[in-house]
């Protein structure tokens, strides 16, 4: 509701007839971008008419040091100080030199027409379009024929005639530097907002991957435990249904009692889905997250499926929630792994060792004898092992998994958790 609320607010602080300049600006530069020559042809065109209108209307023997000119040289004159306006934007410098023979001209013979001064038009777009060194010679070539003009035709003082062309060079200049700079910080400022978009997609996509992984690894420890446990107590019952229906009842029992665990650990996964959390309701936990409390459950349904395990344990634990998180999946998926790959007759010993500051160490072996095939299966399918390392890596740990060394027989899993650091 805030951020709703923000943007009316943001938008009122501009004025309306600002807004319109903006969006009338923003039109003619889109339209010149796509037509540059439209604008090129007008601009010169304005000033080509300007030149004749001088010419024709004799406004140029008001300020003309010989009146004397011939009329055709008037007129060239004119045209050669404005028609190469046209390239102005594209070829500056170019433009300027091409001009520069008809202000010598213009200026040797006292004619001093006003359209000289339309090479500020070009010392403009040479400051925004061209490195800042090249307005030192274009000054030089403009003022030279100023200079010519002072000695052949003086009026008073030279600086008359100099200096105010040398402060209307700095201004133009100024100018297109003025532009130039806001043009490019601009452009920097959108270059930087487009690679700030993209970096935000990429982060979201890396967030949306990291997430479907961090899912895929709690339905791989939820769903694949408990189904093993749920296999293995069905195949154990139906064994015994017909010699000894109270543990085939028993099983079943069991199995009604792992399923519903299952149903509510992924009820709490898909509640943490949701997108839509009512701010007067309470909010589930964001992870399912089962705690070293629960390992006593954990290892009674896996005896109840049929593989005895027996515990060790060294040391009081004293592990946040999310290294008890740690343990638990590890050794769960250890357990499952032996319920499925190993025959029966195999029997498997956890030993947990706690240390000072969080340091926690988890050992499961397992007597299995399901051979080499068991063993690529465990160390290779599904996402077993790599998610056990990914939530080992988390907390800066190890995790060893291979078959014990000769001559015993089975698969050894071992954690190791370091200390925290200190904040």
């Amino acid at each position: 509701m805030d951020h709703v609320n923000h943007v009316p607010e943001e938008r009122a602080t501009t004025e309306p007839l600002t807004q319109h300049v903006q969006r009338i600006s923003r039109r003619v530069r889109a339209f010149d971008h796509r037509h540059p020559l439209v604008w090129d042809l007008h601009l010169t065109g304005f000033w080509v008419t300007a030149a004749l209108i001088d010419y024709y209307g004799g406004g140029w023997l008001n300020v003309a040091r010989d009146r004397d000119n011939p009329g055709w040289l008037i007129l060239t004159l004119s045209l050669g100080l404005s028609v190469p306006l046209l390239r102005r934007r594209t070829h500056p410098r170019a433009v300027l030199l091409a001009i520069a023979p008809f202000a010598l001209v213009n200026a040797w013979t006292g004619a001093a027409l006003q359209a000289v001064l339309l090479q500020l038009l070009v010392v403009f777009h040479l400051a925004l379009r061209r490195p800042s060194r090249n307005l030192w010679w274009a000054t030089a070539l403009i003022t030279t024929p100023i200079a010519v003009l002072a000695a052949r035709h003086p009026q008073g003082s030279p600086d008359r005639d100099i200096v105010p062309v040398l402060m209307s060079i700095a201004v133009a200049a100024a100018i297109g530097i003025t532009v130039r700079t806001r043009r490019d910080h601009t452009e920097a400022l959108e270059d930087r907002a487009r690679r700030l978009e993209i970096e935000r997609d990429q982060q979201a996509q890396l967030a949306a991957a990291a997430e479907r992984a961090r899912i895929a690894r709690e339905m791989h420890d939820i769903i694949g435990h408990n189904l093993s446990v749920i296999t293995g107590l069905a195949d154990g019952g139906q064994y015994a249904a017909a010699k000894s229906p109270e543990r085939a009842a028993q099983a079943l029992q069991a199995i009604g009692s792992t399923s519903r665990q299952a149903l509510g650990e992924l009820r709490r996964l898909l509640d943490v889905l949701r997108e839509e959390n009512h701010p007067h309701e309470p909010h589930p936990e964001l992870t399912p997250q089962p705690t070293l409390t629960d390992l006593d459950q954990l290892i009674n349904g896996v005896r109840a499926a049929g593989l005895p395990v027996t515990t060790t344990t060294h040391g009081t634990p004293t592990l946040p929630p999310g290294r008890q998180l740690t343990v638990y999946r590890v050794l769960q998926e250890a357990l499952t792994n032996t319920l499925k790959h190993t025959g029966p007759g195999t029997t498997a010993a956890i030993e947990l060792c706690y240390e000072e500051r969080g340091a926690v160490t988890a050992t499961v072996t397992d007597t299995g004898s399901g051979g080499p095939a068991a063993s690529a299966a465990q160390s290779t399918g599904g996402r077993g092992l790599p998610g056990m390392r990914e939530r080992t890596a988390l907390y800066g740990g190890t995790l060893e998994a291979g078959p014990r060394p000769h001559p015993e027989q089975g698969w050894r899993v071992h954690l190791h958790l370091p200390e925290e650091p200190q904040q």
